[in-house]
């Protein structure tokens, strides 16, 4: 077979194009495919594009953490020509709030203090001078618009609020994938747009590239899967899922796009806002608009997608209950008639913590279960994958010795092994968007 690149990487959103522009710094010739005619058209342009560094575990935290400063220092990390157009990230601060569900973020900031991560204790008086426009009283435990109490409060208030300043989201996350991928070319990466992938190509265990909807075969010693919410769906073609105890499957999720109350503007004053009272997250966006999201409250159903192209596009009575659900904690949010906002996937793992790991099919790696709480992670994803690349392709056994991997930034290190497709469930989880 004539070897098309080193490695091929299936998918072109943040975490995909990552891993292309880490290979590529390496020396490695690769190519990524993506069946979407434009790169970082899949998942990653509907995501939040939130970048924070609270997570349920410490290596959630650590691996946050390190995520944020490439983030910061976007422009240095791609090393672009000064006039590229380059996605923004504003620095906003993220507030989350205090509640039995999250047991009052005691190990949060257990995790925050250890690793120096700037993180302050809010009361209630603070929540209100930064949010006038909240209102603080309980709903818990939160509950669907057709549920007897819905909308009534439960008793109390929510009394404090931990808060991460340097916390942030990037404006146009498509635009932060282009960004990559333009980094990646800069160091010899190619990128295939229309490209749909039918096959995994392999000979006596080990990958040897993949075959086209046209009937192409491409060939190479590596495939990396970063297909988002169509990631399970190669894991199958690839026939890797035998081994693996950690799996991934799309979920359908909307995202409300509401305007701020009168009188308040949310884009210039407000911040990012995880509220496990009401089950929602939201962040300022342009125009003054709020984004709210789902913590995905155990009322309500999930609805997982038997693939990644066959799904209900169109909005839901969820639209009106997340709406309905922040109105709780804002009373003058002017719900519109009109619903804008997204629908789009994740791409779930049964724990919702993420496999960047390698496969039972030699040559063949995984960069799965990211959505919803990855994107923040994508350029130091892309390092850490790069490195266990050329750590397994050296002839080492990381299932059975896993890969230490540096962080650069907060000079820590982690056990790769942490993201193992052969992991146990790791019941420190929150089994949601929040990691």
């Amino acid at each position: 077979m004539n070897k098309t690149a080193d490695a091929i990487i299936i998918g072109t959103g943040v975490i995909g194009t990552a891993v292309a522009f880490e290979l590529a710094k390496k020396g490695w010739k690769t190519l990524s495919l993506d069946r979407n005619a434009q790169i970082g058209h899949g998942s990653t342009a509907g995501s939040c594009a939130i970048v924070r560094m609270h997570y349920s575990t410490y290596d959630g935290t650590a691996f946050a953490w390190e995520g944020y400063h490439y983030w910061r220092d976007w422009a240095n990390y791609l090393g672009l020509p000064a006039n590229a157009e380059l996605a923004q990230f504003r620095q906003c601060g993220c507030l989350v709030m205090k509640t039995q569900a999250n047991a009052f973020m005691a190990k949060h900031l257990e995790y925050s203090r250890a690793l120096g991560i700037p993180v302050e204790e809010w009361d209630a008086a603070q929540i209100r001078d930064r949010l006038p426009i909240y209102a603080l009283e309980r709903y818990a435990p939160p509950k669907r618009m057709d549920q007897d109490g819905f909308g009534e409060p439960t008793g109390g208030e929510i009394e404090g609020a931990v808060y991460w300043p340097l916390a942030g989201y990037v404006t146009d996350p498509a635009l932060s994938s282009q960004n990559l991928a333009d980094a990646a070319r800069q160091h010899g990466a190619a990128f295939r747009l229309g490209a749909e992938v039918v096959e995994i190509l392999q000979v006596d265990g080990k990958v040897r590239g993949v075959k086209l909807a046209d009937g192409e075969e491409l060939h190479a010693p590596v495939v990396i899967n970063v297909a988002g919410p169509g990631s399970s769906i190669i894991n199958e073609m690839a026939g890797v899922t035998h081994d693996m105890t950690i799996t991934t499957r799309p979920l359908r999720q909307e995202v409300v796009h509401v305007p701020a109350p009168k009188g308040f503007d949310f884009e210039a004053q407000g911040t990012i806002v995880s509220d496990s009272d009401i089950a929602c997250y939201c962040r300022p966006e342009h125009g003054n608009h709020i984004l709210v999201g789902s913590e995905d409250p155990e009322c309500d159903p999930h609805l997982w997608t038997q693939d990644d192209v066959q799904f209900d596009r169109d909005f839901t009575e969820q639209w009106t209950t997340q709406a309905m659900r922040y109105a709780q904690r804002v009373p003058s949010l002017g719900i519109p008639s009109r619903m804008r906002g997204v629908v789009e996937l994740y791409d779930a793992s049964t724990d919702w913590i993420p496999i960047y790991d390698k496969s039972a099919l030699g040559g063949f790696y995984m960069a799965c279960g990211s959505s919803g709480n990855q994107y923040k992670n994508a350029p130091i994803a892309g390092k850490m994958m790069a490195a266990l690349i050329d750590y397994c392709e050296a002839g080492n056994d990381h299932d059975a010795t896993p890969l230490q991997f540096d962080l650069p930034y907060i000079g820590r290190q982690i056990d790769v092994g942490f993201y193992s497709r052969r992991r146990q469930v790791n019941e420190e989880s929150s089994f949601s968007v929040l990691g």
